[in-house]
């Protein structure tokens, strides 16, 4: 094997080339892993290989002619004839040298282009037949143009390789052999092995320098293009070296004239902004210390970036930038109700603030304008009811700037209280960045969902919104990143959350909690009407004339499609009929449209949901329950079976732990109460009873479906009926009391949209009715119940329990 060392040009006249006569017919080849030899090339090779040795021993003794040709596989320590190009090069052996590690350094020279055919022998080193190859020369001015190119090209590359010695120009001058003249500028040229025994096998003197013209255009391209960026390396340190001497001598001028503590123009205009921003004192002097930090810094500087964006947030930051409320209580009760119906409770708080901030607005004996606290609030509700929308009418209705931050899945604590500046890219956190982008100090910051926040390692959110959400704190937060008070005590923050469990107990005790119920179905009807169906015309591009759905097809489309406690479903279904209209409207096939309840499913299908199933709990065992969920209420269905057995108690449905224990306490009652209740205590020594909640997959929990359990297991044993379209709720007792629950309003509203007619309630939940809407109450009857003995005289007909 042979190893490449440097590539060198024959001048030598002392080596005359054999003739044809000259040439054996048979010769020993030598491969080369990393080489290809050119004609009239001198290359120094290293030979280790035992076999090549051996063959080189032998050539010296003899002619001193060997095949050279390059391997396909350069790892290949003894590769055979199909292993090899058949296309190489006839070469001398010029000088031989043995070292002491047992490899020979030996220097040969190419001589002529050959094919190696057939093999001859291989033990012990390959001996083939060859055959010379003569250049292909036709004389015409095409190729004498291709030659000059090639020459041109390859000294201009030349120039541009500082590896390329000045001698290979004159050499190159002074060749006038064409095929010399390209095997010379194919050995030096910086190409791979590949492309180099390409233009060795190129015996057509036209088609070589095609191929050398390609590669030399491809060479030069790269080498001019690594020459121009070095050059704007070098132009941009050098322009980087003169700014900074004149940099200096422009710090020595100002410091000889007495002005040096002023800075240039930028420090100058950074003074001018610190006293325009109207900081508090102790916050400009932290400003004023960066500035005169800042001017003694080299702009080149890392550190004049961080202090140059640091001062940047310190100005741009709303010290003294408010907007102005609007106090009119009329004009702001007008605003909420333009955007939203109902929601009372939130609008009379609203209105409550703005009165406060109205008697408050007089000016105090130093003439200075008193300011009140902005209230924390917290919107609680389930989803579509209108939270989120209501922070932007509340800033609308006020005059303020509206600012949203979604805190859904935020795990990291800087995104409350910003980084370190210590750290690469550090910024502030979302709320001062809020704040800067609405230019002013005291707008609605809404912080949406955040029963959604979470924690991790990289700290709790919740814990650092303690400081931004207390009106006793908040006028001194101190954002990790700045390291300076900010007042967040006029910004009216409003948080929203679908329930309160998550919001740990600090942070919820620090917020104005203000349920957002679900709608009855009539308030459906109104804001659809209202606000929904205008809207979707709007966007839908339709006119009002071309699309008219009635108050009937709505209550259609909100029973039969929808199920929800708020009204987004609602409004992608009032979408949909949108866009069907606008599809018969551009078809030409209608010029305008009504729907009505008998032609709703040309627009929304089959109806999803029916509102019959309180039919099933005729059967006896089957009981309606009453449950919350934090998208509204919903109904439960109780179903109760016996089987012979040994009086054992199978709950399913994926019931938790408390809703287990209610389960067992009901049938605790009803075993203990078996004579009151007309029962065969036997019954139950003879058979297994089976609780099973319905919706298996969904998790079930909590107390209130006690009295339904035991109203179920009653009517089971008994073998009577529950009374048709009646539900209930309650907790138990052992002692048969029943306890009241949470949710009521939510509770009654689902049972109004599933059909109910009577519900059953706790008698200490008679006062939470006064929160469901009238036209609900005048609907349905409420039967109220201290004692498990009054539910089941109330839920099950004609039932006897003696006292």
């Amino acid at each position: 094997m042979a190893n490449e060392a440097v590539n060198k040009l024959d001048t030598s006249a002392n080596n005359p080339l054999p003739g044809p006569h000259e040439i054996p017919e048979k010769l020993p080849v030598l491969p080369l892993s990393d080489l290809v030899v050119f004609p009239h090339m001198v290359v120094p090779l290293l030979v280790s290989n035992k076999g090549s040795i051996q063959l080189i021993d032998d050539v010296v003794a003899g002619n001193r002619l060997v095949a050279v040709t390059l391997q396909n596989n350069p790892d290949d320590e003894q590769p055979h004839l199909s292993e090899l190009h058949d296309i190489g090069c006839l070469a001398r052996v010029l000088r031989m040298l043995k070292f002491p590690d047992d490899s020979v350094r030996v220097l040969i020279q190419g001589i002529k282009r050959i094919r190696i055919s057939d093999t001859v022998g291989e033990d012990p080193y390959l001996v083939c037949r060859i055959q010379t190859l003569e250049d292909q020369i036709d004389r015409s001015l095409e190729l004498s143009a291709l030659a000059r190119n090639a020459a041109h090209q390859f000294q201009e590359i030349i120039g541009l390789s500082p590896g390329m010695p000045d001698e290979l120009k004159v050499a190159i001058l002074n060749i006038e052999d064409l095929g010399k003249l390209s095997d010379v500028i194919a050995a030096n040229l910086n190409i791979s092995l590949q492309e180099k025994q390409g233009v060795l096998e190129c015996v057509s003197l036209q088609e070589r320098y095609d191929v050398l013209t390609l590669l030399l255009n491809r060479e030069l391209e790269v080498l001019q293009l690594g020459s121009e960026i070095q050059h704007k390396v070098s132009s941009a340190m050098s322009k980087s070296q003169r700014e900074y001497f004149l940099r200096e001598q422009l710090k020595t001028i100002q410091k000889e004239l007495g002005e040096g503590s002023e800075g240039g123009p930028e420090i100058k205009e950074l003074r001018d902004k610190i006293d325009k921003a109207a900081m508090p004192a102790e916050v400009k002097k932290t400003a004023i210390r960066e500035v005169d930090r800042l001017a003694a810094v080299p702009t080149a500087s890392a550190e004049y970036t961080v202090a140059r964006t640091y001062l940047d947030w310190l100005v741009g930051l709303p010290w003294a930038k408010s907007t102005e409320d609007k106090l009119e209580i009329v004009r702001a009760k007008r605003i909420l109700d333009e955007d939203h119906y109902d929601l009372e409770q939130v609008k009379k708080r609203i209105l409550e603030y703005l009165s406060v901030l109205k008697l408050k607005s007089g000016r105090n004996g130093n003439g200075r304008a008193v300011t009140s606290k902005s209230p924390i609030l917290c919107f609680v509700g389930p989803p579509g009811v209108g939270k989120t929308s209501l922070g932007m009418s509340i800033a609308r209705a006020m005059g303020r700037k509206f600012i949203r931050l979604s805190l859904g899945g935020v795990r990291d604590e800087a995104e409350i209280r910003g980084h370190r500046r210590t750290y690469i890219g550090a910024l502030p956190g979302r709320i001062l960045q809020g704040l800067r982008r609405a230019e002013s100090n005291n707008p609605i910051f809404m912080l949406d969902e955040i029963d959604k926040v979470g924690a991790d390692f990289r700290g709790d959110p919740s814990a650092a919104l303690l400081e931004v959400l207390d009106p006793q704190q908040n006028n001194s937060f101190a954002d990790h990143y700045l390291e300076v008070p900010f007042d967040l005590s006029r910004v009216m923050f409003i948080t929203t959350a679908n329930q309160l469990d998550p919001i740990p107990p600090a942070l919820h005790d620090r917020m104005e909690v203000i349920e957002l119920p679900g709608y009855t179905e009539q308030e459906k009807i109104h804001i659809a009407t209202k606000y929904l169906i205008p809207r979707q015309i709007e966007e839908n591009g339709l006119k009002k004339s071309q699309l008219r759905i009635t108050s009937d097809a709505l209550a259609a489309i909100i029973r039969n499609h929808t199920r929800e406690a708020g009204v987004r479903n609602l409004e992608r279904c009032i979408a949909t009929v949108c866009r069907r209209t606008a599809r018969r409207l551009v078809e030409h096939r209608t010029h305008s449209v009504t729907v009505v309840p008998r032609n709703v499913k040309n627009f929304l299908g089959q109806p999803e949901f029916f509102h019959d199933m309180v039919e099933r709990s005729t059967e006896p065992g089957v009981a309606v329950a009453l449950a919350w969920t934090p998208t509204g209420g919903d109904i439960l269905f109780i179903e109760a079976t016996r089987m012979p057995g040994r009086g054992s108690l199978i709950l399913t449905g994926s019931l938790g732990d408390v809703m287990k224990e209610s389960a067992q306490a009901a049938l605790s009652y009803i075993r203990a109460h078996v004579r009151e209740l007309q029962m065969d205590p036997k019954a139950f020594e003879k058979n297994d009873l089976h609780v099973h909640v319905p919706a298996g997959a969904i998790p079930k929990d909590g107390p209130s479906a006690g009295v339904t359990m035991a109203v179920a297991l009653t009517s089971l044993l008994m073998q009577k009926p529950v009374r048709p379209a009646t539900a209930m709720t309650g907790e138990i007792t052992l002692r048969g009391k029943v306890l009241p629950v949470g949710g009521i309003k939510e509770k009654v509203l689902a049972a109004a949209r599933s059909g109910i007619t009577t519900i059953i309630l706790p008698a200490y939940n008679r006062k939470d009715l006064t929160d469901v809407p009238l036209e609900i109450r005048r609907k349905m009857t409420f039967k109220f119940a201290k004692t498990i003995a009054d539910v089941l005289k109330e839920g099950i007909p004609k039932v006897f329990v003696s006292d």
